[in-house]
């Protein structure tokens, strides 16, 4: 059985990666605003981009299932 089935255009893709951050390594901005945190996680699209930033990985997975997004873990 050989039928196409069209899955829609890529912008579709409600994938996004959540990661963790060293807040050293991140604009001077942002560290001021994180004293006495390490390490914050970041969810980024799929093309990349980071869409926000935020205190802990449950915190992270949590807002991506609040606005209909699948999160995945990266190392």
């Amino acid at each position: 059985m050989e039928t196409r089935y069209d899955f829609g255009p890529e912008a579709d893709n409600r994938i996004v990666y959540v990661r963790p951050i060293s807040v050293s390594d991140l604009p001077q901005e942002i560290r001021d605003q994180a004293v006495g945190i390490q390490t914050l996680y970041a969810v980024h699209g799929a093309n990349g981009e980071r869409l926000a930033l935020v205190r802990d990985r449950r915190l992270a997975f949590a807002l991506a299932r609040q606005n209909d997004l699948a999160p995945v873990h990266v190392h």
